[in-house]
């Protein structure tokens, strides 16, 4: 009936379950940042502390959002990287700029969800996609409708 449900369910067929609740790592792009606000505001509602790069944690703190900061692929420990693979990361969103630095980061990033099992989205579709899968998993809304009742002319 709805994007997000479909979404939720074809994660959850795929293999690919959204967690309900937990800590999401959050990286941007710059660009990305401020078009993202409303997608990220539904996750933390539904039961993710939401913890990003420095640069992020700025953009997302002045949207108003409760974020803690870890430190980048390398500067500081524990990195987000380090986060992930100590299993303290449940959620992962990453977008990336073409910068060589970046794209290295966003690899480390990409290659410790997919060793940890851990759902990880790319794009800002995604991330949108994400956020209405978990609000409607959290409104336990994603169960099973015979076709004929969303359709009943057909």
């Amino acid at each position: 009936s709805d994007f997000g449900r479909a979404y939720a369910k074809a994660q959850i067929e795929a293999g690919n379950s959204i967690p309900k609740g937990g800590r999401a790592l959050v990286s941007l792009r710059r660009e990305d940042r401020a078009r993202l606000g409303e997608a990220l505001r539904e996750i933390a509602a539904g039961g993710f502390a939401l913890v990003a790069t420095p640069g992020t944690a700025r953009d997302l703190r002045a949207l108003g959002l409760r974020v803690e900061v870890a430190p980048k692929v390398g500067q500081g420990e524990p990195d987000v990287v380090q986060l992930i693979e100590g299993g303290e990361i449940d959620l992962v969103f990453n977008t990336v700029s073409s910068e060589p630095q970046a794209l290295r980061d966003s690899f480390a990033i990409r290659r410790a969800a997919l060793n940890r099992g851990l759902p990880y989205f790319t794009t800002l579709a995604a991330l949108r996609a994400a956020a209405g899968a978990i609000r409607a998993m959290r409104l336990g809304t994603i169960g099973v409708r015979p076709l004929q009742e969303i359709h009943p002319n057909s």
